[in-house]
């Protein structure tokens, strides 16, 4: 029987040959061996999905601390940084050798903090980092902890293989993205900028779209969506469940529950959704590139197209508008007490530019109660604006990705979740997110829910792509 590591090292040799030549070749290949590489990574993934770090309340330090290990055993020093009592971040820098100009550093990003998990409806042990069935196991593996340890493998992989930079690299594990960042992105922000400053960023966001088992393109989250809580508040007087009334908070909360749940907001383009739709249109089969090209150049039909694009598609749909979903709702106390107030916790999501009291009002005229009032909580991101699609980094990224997916090509997305690449935006950073990994429209729909895991063999991919993107653009000429 074939050990884990021989079994790892068979099967990063085989997804070698897959890719082909071109992927696998390149200046200082010689020097650097994926097949350890990657099955080091695995390890280190596995380790880091076996502690719990669900947010709340992240225990993220033990996260921080590992990773500190094991760029301290590369030579790199690694700095842990304590945001709150068990929760941190961790920094690293590999030093250009040249003057240090922090617009022109590279920032590799992600976050150590997971959601929680329902138990009883995983079938493996969802903080054992596992592997079974070709896949390792554990909440975080696609979000963000497989991605993470991705980005710290091609950070390990440049000082082994001695390159040459002409930019300072930085890495950064951070904590607190699945709760808004407060304990992670913005502690690094507001406390520790001098340390992690830099033009260019790579996070997770975007996604690489596969059909019939292979990379057709590869999305680049170049902007985000603003996440917003809003809480929908219906009142009306208690009394004995026995003495139906028609002022009933239950009843008028469910009517306006209904009523915001099925509103279509109008049709929304900026100039990201704009060229990842011209660009899709290309791969599309000619029934849906018909819809596209009418979304975009017929006016009196975008929104029958827009419909028809979203029935097809429930991301395309959000992604061209501004969307309003009921998460939670509360009322009563017991079963045959009418009770007062009935509440609905509804999270939004705005397109770049939009106001949430701008929406907010838009929902109110929609359901036009006066026994229900909408009351709007702060922002959970703040609006930032678009990279550039236009810089040396993203055209690094087109360059590479059809050399290591023949035929693939890159498109930017506007992602329909929030990132901490939103503050990073603010402070004047071109960040880009892709998840580096070719996943199922199966395998993908597990981060967030149950049983999430991520092929070994997406994995190694992912290693090694990510690993390409970054050399190329920080490589000195």
């Amino acid at each position: 029987m074939l050990r884990f590591w021989q079994r790892t090292v068979l099967l990063v040799g085989l997804i070698l040959a897959a890719v082909g030549p071109s992927a696998a070749q390149g200046q200082n290949s010689a020097t650097l061996d994926f097949d350890k590489l990657s099955s080091e990574a695995t390890g280190w993934l596995a380790s880091l999905l076996a502690i719990n770090t669900t947010n709340p309340p992240g225990n993220e330090l033990a996260a921080a601390k590992l990773i500190s290990e094991i760029l301290q055993k590369e030579g790199i020093p690694a700095e842990v940084i304590e945001s709150t009592p068990g929760r941190g971040i961790v920094i690293a820098r590999l030093s250009a050798n040249v003057v240090p100009d922090p617009a022109r550093a590279l920032l590799l990003l992600g976050h150590t903090d997971v959601v929680g998990v329902d138990r009883a409806k995983w079938t493996a042990e969802p903080f054992g980092g596992s592997i079974k069935d070709g896949a390792i196991w554990g909440r975080g593996a696609i979000d963000d902890k497989g991605r993470l340890v991705a980005s710290l493998a091609a950070f390990v992989a440049l000082k082994r293989a001695g390159v040459r930079l002409e930019r300072d690299v930085i890495f950064l594990a951070e904590a607190d993205e699945e709760e808004g960042g407060e304990a992670g992105i913005e502690f690094a922000v507001r406390n520790h900028w001098d340390k992690i400053a830099a033009g260019f960023a790579l996070n997770e966001g975007g996604r690489m779209f596969v059909k019939n088992g292979k990379v057709v393109y590869v999305g680049v989250q170049a902007s985000e969506k603003v996440p917003v809580n809003i809480e929908v508040i219906a009142t009306g007087p208690a009394g004995h469940a026995s003495i139906p009334r028609k002022e009933n908070a239950v009843v008028h909360l469910a009517a306006a529950v209904a009523k915001i749940g099925g509103y279509d907001a109008p049709v929304q383009l900026n100039s990201v959704t704009r060229r990842y739709f011209e660009q899709i249109a290309t791969l599309e089969d000619p029934e849906m590139s018909k819809w596209i090209r009418a979304l975009l150049d017929q006016p009196e039909r975008q929104q029958h197209a827009a419909q028809k694009l979203s029935d097809a598609n429930p991301v395309w749909n959000a992604m061209l508008r501004n969307t309003v979903v009921p998460t939670i709702l509360r009322a009563g106390v017991r079963s045959n007490v009418i009770p007062s107030e009935a509440r609905a916790t509804m999270n939004i999501r705005l397109m770049p530019g939009d106001t949430a009291a701008g929406f907010v009002a838009e929902l109110r005229k929609l359901v036009d109660d006066p026994q229900v009032r909408i009351e709007l909580a702060s922002a959970l991101r703040p609006a930032a604006p678009p990279s550039s699609l236009d810089t040396d980094f993203y055209r690094a990224i087109e360059q590479v990705t059809p050399a290591f997916f023949p035929g693939a090509i890159v498109v930017p997305q506007m992602s329909t979740w929030a990132t901490d690449s939103a503050q990073l935006r603010m402070r004047s950073v071109h960040a880009y997110g892709i998840i580096p990994f070719p996943l199922t429209e199966d395998e993908i729909s597990r981060m967030h829910s149950d049983d999430e895991r991520l092929p070994l063999a997406a994995f190694r991919t992912g290693v090694q792509y990510t690993y390409r993107v970054i050399e190329a653009f920080v490589r000195a000429k």
